[in-house]
């Protein structure tokens, strides 16, 4: 009889160990064999394992409607960061003007301090 070790089972199975291991305890996967090898490692007969049915794949966690909404979302960003961008450019325009930091900050909805890291750049 071929035996495996805990990492041969998942290799075989195309999961990582701990994947393995947590089929073994559900049931999802043959029970190892009831003697350690010598190193004291559990093991499992190779053709048990080939033989049992993997359990299919989990949930898909994405969905249309996820996708969509990441879609979203990265429109979004882009669509912020010419925001940011058009901000910083009025920021620039109203110090050359003459304009004063607190009036420009509440004016473009930022910080003073954001308003000064971004003169200084």
């Amino acid at each position: 009889m071929t035996t495996w070790t805990a990492d041969e089972c998942a290799e075989q199975w195309g999961v990582q160990v701990g994947t393995w291991n947590s089929y073994v305890s559900r049931g999802q996967a043959p029970a190892p064999l009831p003697a350690p090898d010598d190193a004291g490692r559990r093991m499992w007969d190779a053709a048990a394992v080939r033989a049992f049915p993997r359990p299919g794949a989990g949930h898909r966690r994405t969905s249309a409607a996820a996708e969509e909404l990441l879609a979203e979302m990265a429109e979004t960003g882009a669509r912020m960061a010419e925001l940011r961008d058009r901000q910083r450019e009025l920021l620039r325009a109203g110090r050359d003007a003459g304009c004063e930091i607190r009036a420009m900050s509440e004016a473009l909805g930022i910080s003073r301090q954001t308003a000064y890291a971004w003169l200084k750049n």
